[in-house]
């Protein structure tokens, strides 16, 4: 996956966030703090990309990257499955692979995964969305078809780390 596909796949799956710090697998924003299982530093690298809290990209332009976003504002308490379907947009050809509920930090989420296509390519997408104290936080993996299952424990442990506290 080229670098110009890797940064249209992570325009598309996240958007509008503030400056935030990271340190110690914490993010801390003004609306929000929140802690995510620890990556490998051998295997992942964490690139700036606008309108994200945290991206990470495999080393060797392997064309997997694994994000997470956190969006704390009044809405009107949209469900988890709706959602999701504002994470896929801009991708096409969307075919829903299976999804399932389970318990993340206290609260129910929702863990989705698709095969689409942005701009013609075809990419596999684990996605898991959760709402705690009127924040939204999704989680997003984005791999080449057929090459998921090699990071994939990567990704849940990043998402099965995740403790949010809301700032006052």
């Amino acid at each position: 996956m080229s670098r110009l596909l890797l940064t249209l796949v992570l325009s598309t799956l996240l958007a509008g966030c503030h400056r935030a710090t990271f340190e110690d697998s914490v993010l801390q924003k003004s609306d929000v703090k929140y802690r995510v299982g620890p990556l490998s530093n051998d295997v992942w690298e964490r690139r700036g990309f606008a309108d994200n809290d945290l991206a990470f990209v495999e080393r060797g332009d392997t064309g997997r990257v694994i994000a997470t976003n956190a969006t704390c504002k009044d809405h009107d308490d949209p469900s988890l499955q709706v959602l999701t379907k504002h994470l896929l947009m801009g991708f096409t050809e969307r075919q829903d692979l299976g999804q399932r509920t389970f318990t993340l930090d206290d609260r129910e989420a929702l863990r989705s995964r698709y095969v689409a296509k942005l701009d013609g390519v075809p990419v596999s997408l684990e996605l898991v969305v959760v709402k705690k104290d009127n924040c939204v936080f999704d989680f997003s993996y984005v791999a080449p078809v057929g090459a998921a299952d090699a990071r994939m424990a990567d990704f849940e442990n990043l998402f099965q780390g995740f403790r949010a506290e809301r700032q006052r």
